[in-house]
């Protein structure tokens, strides 16, 4: 019977142990998860070309709603800002590489602006434009 108690601890022993791993990498995986990116006024150009033309936002092949999650959680966005009304234009260039998306915010003419590669289909980065 004796050996039947051992058995039984070390198991549970063993589980406290990988339950304690478990917690250890998923703190250690929220710590080195990266805040979303602002671009370098290098890179910006680059994202531009001279026939930028408006597409209807519902056009945009992105699903930006992760990233724009991402923004309000560094505090680039506020929290406040209507969900519906969040999305004030879409551009696409004329090599149809790149996507910038205007998000509003809660000043006028102020304005964050999303870059997506469409090639990579990730976001590139943000930056703040101040119309």
């Amino acid at each position: 019977m004796a050996m039947h108690h051992y058995l039984r601890l070390s198991f549970i022993l063993l589980f406290v142990i990988m339950s304690f791993f478990c917690i250890y990498f998923i703190i250690k995986k929220r710590r080195n998860k990266k805040a979303p990116k602002l671009l370098s006024a290098e890179k910006y150009p680059s994202s531009m070309s001279e026939g930028m033309k408006e597409i209807p936002s519902n056009d945009s092949f992105f699903n930006i709603w992760p990233y724009i999650s991402e923004l309000k959680a560094a505090k680039i966005l506020s929290k406040k800002v209507k969900e519906s009304e969040l999305v004030h234009k879409v551009y696409r260039n004329s090599t149809e590489d790149f996507e910038h998306i205007l998000l509003a915010t809660e000043k006028e003419n102020h304005f964050v602006e999303i870059v997506v590669d469409r090639n990579k289909k990730k976001a590139m980065g943000y930056l703040f434009l101040d119309l």
